[in-house]
């Protein structure tokens, strides 16, 4: 689910802006300029899949399991910032037609690469920000769904095409509105799962003295339930559980944040099964946050 919304809102915004500057070509009869924008769209693509793989070495590349927990959780707050940054900026302007015939025409009135130019950025900036939201997706849930990721990627595809290519008059913002609503909900996660990788940095690098703690045990939870069981007792119900989910010979619940239900929640909602206060605040504030702003964007008081 995560890899479909993400996929869909960010290739939804380069074919909007590919479509938008296409149709300015075409009406215009400039065929050098329209294979300098195809150029750039393969150009930009090949390019993100490049920022892609290089990002995913660099976070694979760390040995120590504390230093990986820090990179971690800021990775996952500079995320979070992004998407909010995608959510309440770029979406006031991604169906600003004429800014980007604006771009166009400059470049056309330049020599060389200008349309090129143009698209390849464009395109490359959504590149980015997918290869970016993804890698946080993948962190926290540790699955890849190709079904989402290509689903969302021909559902973009096909709206785009024709909102601009066939001119039919498709309600864009009803789009955004359901998909930055999601968008909000799976940021308030990556806060809530950049606080929990904090901790994670503290404990396994041995600074817990540096938050006034001797033990682990000593951190407050909010909730502490459904921890994995080495055997069930008569009151489990065995259907409710998965053995040895993450190798370690335990049964898991489904509700768990590693069980099969459980990891959905914590990937989307930020749901954890041991959250630490920080965490959980961090969380409701966030969710809080990014509701409202939502709600001030998509439905804005009447003024006097």
């Amino acid at each position: 689910m995560n890899e479909f919304i993400i996929v869909f809102r960010e290739s939804l915004e380069a074919c909007l802006i590919v479509g938008i500057i296409y149709t300015l070509l075409e009406k215009n009869n400039l065929h050098r300029e329209i294979k300098q924008l195809w150029f750039g769209v393969v150009s930009a693509l090949i390019a993100s899949v490049i920022v892609g793989v290089l990002l995913n070495n660099i976070k694979v590349s760390i040995g120590n399991a504390s230093i990986e927990a820090m990179v971690e959780s800021v990775f996952m707050f500079l995320t979070a910032g992004l998407l909010w940054y995608v959510i309440f900026w770029l979406s006031k302007h991604v169906s600003d037609r004429a800014g980007l015939e604006g771009q166009t025409q400059r470049a056309m009135a330049t020599s060389g690469y200008g349309v090129f130019l143009v698209v390849f950025f464009a395109v490359l900036r959504e590149g980015f920000e997918t290869s970016i939201f993804l890698m946080g997706s993948f962190s926290i849930l540790q699955t890849f769904s190709y079904i989402g990721f290509f689903t969302g990627m021909l559902t973009a595809i096909l709206i785009g095409y024709f909102v601009v290519i066939q001119g039919r008059r498709v309600n864009l913002r009803s789009f955004f509105q359901v998909t930055t609503l999601l968008l909000v909900i799976f940021a308030s996660g990556m806060v809530a799962y950049g606080t929990h990788e904090a901790e994670e940095f503290i404990v396994k690098g041995n600074h817990l003295d540096w938050i006034g703690l001797e033990e682990k045990q000593e951190i407050s939870r909010v909730w502490d339930i459904l921890q994995p069981k080495s055997e069930l007792s008569e009151n489990n119900n065995p259907a409710s559980y998965s053995y040895n989910l993450s190798g370690n010979e335990k049964y898991t619940h489904l509700l768990h944040d590693k069980g099969r239900i459980g990891v959905f929640l914590k990937g989307f909602f930020g749901y954890n099964s041991n959250p630490n206060w920080p965490e959980f605040i961090l969380w409701i504030l966030s969710l809080i946050l990014g509701i409202r702003l939502w709600r001030r964007f998509y439905f804005p008081s009447p003024t006097a």
